[in-house]
Order: C-alpha cells, then sequence, then structure tokens
C-alpha cells in the first residue's frame, strides 16, 4: 500500500520563520545593549579622573602625583619623583608611563592611597605594561593622564597635519579601544569627530596626528584621549 508522506503546512513554515527572527531580532538588541554598556562603561572612565584629582586636592590641597609630601598625607608611598618637578603644579610624564619616578605613574598610587579609587597601591619592582598597576577601560586598554604641555605632547595636528593641539589643562588618553566604541565615544563626549574638538582619536601610524573619522576601522583599536 502507497504512504503519503506528511510536511509541514504553510502555517507552521510560517511560525517557525516568525520565531526565528524573534530570536535573532533578541540576539541583535543584546548585542546592541552590550555595546552601549561598554560605551557608557569607556565615557566613565574620562568622566571619573578629573574628580580623583579634585578629590586629592580637597583633601591635601596638593596634586596627586605631584604631591611634594605625599608621604605624610598618605601612608605607603615607596617612590618618588625627582624634587625639581615635585609641587611645580603639573602631572610630568607621559600619560602611559611605565617609569616608577613619573609623576603620571605615581599619580595612580596616590589617589589609591587616598581611597579616591581602587586597584593596587604596591609599585611592582620592575614595572610593565599589563602587570595590573595602571587601570584598565571595558576593552582591557590601559589608562592614563598627563599634563597638557610642551614637553608631553599627546596630539598636536589633525588628519591633514594642519596644527591643532588638544587644549584642556590635562589629557587623559585610553587605549585599546574598537574602532566601533571610538564613534559612539566620541558622540557622547564631545563633537561626534575624532578629528577635533576636546576628544581625538590619535592615528595609530603617524605620531601626533589625530584620526579622520571616515578612516576608523570597527574591529581596529585605537587610542583615545581627551584635554580636561
Amino acid at each position: 500500500m502507497k504512504q503519503t508522506q506528511s510536511g509541514f503546512t504553510l502555517i507552521e513554515i510560517a511560525i517557525v520563520l516568525v520565531i526565528i527572527g524573534l530570536l535573532l531580532g533578541g540576539v541583535l538588541k543584546g548585542q546592541e545593549l552590550i555595546n552601549s554598556a561598554k560605551v557608557k562603561n569607556l565615557a566613565t572612565d574620562f568622566r571619573n579622573i578629573p574628580i580623583l584629582i579634585y578629590g586629592y586636592q580637597d583633601k591635601f590641597r596638593a596634586l596627586p602625583g605631584d604631591d611634594g609630601a605625599a608621604s605624610t598625607h598618605v601612608s605607603g608611598t615607596n617612590a618618588s619623583t625627582p624634587a625639581s618637578s615635585l609641587g611645580n603644579g603639573m602631572i610630568d610624564g607621559l600619560w602611559d608611563s611605565i617609569t616608577k619616578t613619573d609623576e603620571s605613574y605615581l599619580f595612580w598610587q596616590h589617589v589609591r592611597l587616598a581611597g579616591l579609587t581602587t586597584g593596587t597601591t604596591t609599585i611592582p619592582g620592575t614595572p610593565a605594561h599589563g602587570d595590573g598597576y595602571l587601570p584598565l577601560n571595558a576593552n582591557g586598554g590601559e589608562i592614563g593622564i598627563q599634563s597638557n604641555n610642551a614637553s608631553f605632547v599627546t596630539i598636536t595636528k589633525n588628519s591633514a597635519g594642519s596644527n591643532s593641539a588638544m587644549t584642556g589643562t590635562y589629557i587623559i588618553c585610553s587605549k585599546g579601544i574598537l574602532g566601533k566604541f571610538v564613534k559612539q565615544l566620541d558622540v557622547t563626549l564631545d563633537d561626534g569627530n575624532t578629528d577635533t574638538g576636546s576628544m581625538r582619536t590619535a592615528d595609530p601610524v603617524t605620531a601626533g596626528q589625530s584620526m579622520d573619522q571616515t578612516k576608523i576601522s570597527d574591529g581596529q583599536t585605537y587610542t583615545v584621549c581627551m584635554g580636561v
């Protein structure tokens, strides 16, 4: 006897397609929420670091990292900067310095010992990138701060090579940020243009220049700096 094979009806297929569509929509929406949360965390880093400075100054009338009396203000300091640069009102050193006597490096020890933020207060015997001393952003890149002065320049030109120095007393930088987050971050904190304003994206090829946002690749990582 000939058997009749039954298949899916159009209604059943339509229901399956609707379910698949809903699942895909949920996944995409979930990813969008995750991305938005990362950008929010990255933006929070830039907003919080100035608060650390103000909090330390309010407590001790001194600049963290540049505090000549840090050993009396906070206990546990185990490195000091050259006397010639102490108390000069600047955070000397590059933002990502791993030289233990640079003020930009000691900044983190001082604010942590003052109870203003979390993180290790012990300076490694031989500092190195990725050793856990410098704080990390939501993408796992290091974050730092420095004074905005001629001795420690970061971005001084735009993508066209024209003079366009960053403004602000201090420069905060955060590295390892994916291009897809870079653009959203600039919209959140600045003018939406990675080549102008107080927030710039550093060109990974040409040192001292900012990056044209049309050339930023979503999957590549960049260093973003902001003047405050």
